[in-house]
């Protein structure tokens, strides 16, 4: 019983070798490298397709993202204005704090020495 199954592993092995052999030497002729090369440039175009309809689809989110970004570093660099007489307090180059009012007396008081 042991020889006639030791025969079939042989026989088995052998038919899977000469099945792998042939299928080596036909990827090996001009005709089998033709048809890999083929694959190749079609699974690039189906590739490139995808990623060109990915990107055309996303598209449209991503120049939201990128508006709303730019509108928000935009606001943060301009801050609105404060009014002359809401007495609101800031922060002179001095590093004092001082109100609106106090900060365009200095200035005039200073605009005015300089001319003298």
């Amino acid at each position: 019983m042991s020889r006639a199954l030791w025969f079939a592993a042989g026989a088995g092995a052998g038919v899977y070798a000469a099945f792998r052999a042939r299928r080596a030497a036909e990827v090996l002729t001009v005709d089998g490298l033709r048809d890999r090369v083929g694959a190749a440039v079609v699974g690039a175009r189906m590739i490139r397709d995808e990623m060109a309809q990915g990107m055309a689809d996303a598209e449209p989110e991503v120049r939201e993202r990128v508006d709303r970004a730019i509108a928000q570093r935009a606001a943060a660099a301009h801050p609105p204005e404060l009014a002359a007489g809401d007495g609101a307090r800031r922060t002179d180059p001095g590093g004092e704090q001082t109100s609106t009012s106090q900060t365009s007396q200095t200035s005039t008081t200073l605009t005015s020495e300089e001319h003298d």
